[in-house]
């Protein structure tokens, strides 16, 4: 009798154990940075609305979200442009997809002295960001305004090297990054990130120019593992993100620095076009 009871309580307990499990498979677990929370906050409740239970995990600037979902610690995350994981994918030999596009945190040209591009004269100095990256969205955003054109084999980095032709003969400043709006003082302007800026106390709206839609390359994306890429749920999160309504959260919650961008599947698998076009 005692044996029966024993087996009884054994296989209650393994059923109780898979139901468990079941629910914790059901869980979505969200990889993103502090900078979103609110957003990723606001996309839970309307997640859930939809019978998507989502877990929010904030990752510290010292662990890169990558990884985690490369090592099934996350389902997704939400804190990269697609230039930024297509060098994780090349380092590290990795097939993390883009499944759907977020918000642009568009770097801006701000200056102390000048208060149109049109007055920033010849020789000037402009401070731009000294990591590769960041360099390099700093010289496309010059190309924008007509100050200098990028080499013909420009790939998004920076550098000395990648300006081909310089007609105004500005003076490139390469800094940190987290120096960049002090430099403002001794410079005509400083290309200055997003997040950056805002601890500075500047609005987008401040800048002279701003990256705009076209900076592809820099649109955040939700990721994904690539066998996970047509997951049903997953697709629902990114349709959530790309409403209207979350749209209008964004704009309104972050004082219209950061821009809702909807990209195409096209768009996304050739972002590297966006390069070339410039």
């Amino acid at each position: 009798m005692k044996k029966w009871s024993l087996a009884f309580v054994l296989i209650i307990s393994l059923l109780l154990a898979a139901c468990g499990n079941k629910e914790e498979d059901s869980v979505i677990k969200v990889g993103i940075r502090s900078s979103e929370l609110k957003t990723w906050e606001y996309i839970k409740e309307k997640a859930a609305d939809k019978g998507i239970e989502l877990e929010l995990v904030n990752f510290n600037a010292q662990y890169d979200p990558n990884q985690a979902l490369a090592e099934e610690e996350v389902e997704i995350n939400a804190f990269q442009h697609l230039a930024y994981l297509n060098l994780f994918n090349e380092n590290q030999k990795k097939d993390l997809q883009a499944i759907g596009s977020t918000i642009m945190a568009p770097i801006g040209l701000y200056s102390n002295q000048y208060k149109s591009l049109e007055e920033i004269p010849d020789g000037a100095q402009i401070a731009v960001p000294n990591d590769p990256s960041n360099w390099g969205r700093a010289l496309m955003l010059l190309q924008e305004a007509g100050f200098l054109t990028v080499t013909d084999d420009f790939d998004g980095n920076g550098g000395a090297d990648r300006i081909k032709d310089n007609p105004k003969n500005l003076e490139i400043v390469p800094v940190d990054g987290a120096t960049t709006p002090r430099v403002m003082e001794d410079t005509a302007g400083a290309i200055i990130n997003n997040g950056v800026a805002v601890e500075a106390g500047l609005l987008l709206k401040d800048a002279l120019l701003h990256e705009s839609k076209t900076a592809i390359p820099f649109v955040n994306v939700i990721v994904a593992r690539s066998e996970d890429a047509d997951n049903e749920k997953l697709k629902e999160i990114v349709k959530i993100y790309q409403s209207p309504e979350t749209a209008s959260f964004i704009t309104e919650t972050y004082n219209g620095n950061y821009i809702p961008i909807v990209l195409t599947e096209d768009e996304i698998k050739n972002w590297k076009e966006a390069y070339l076009s410039k």
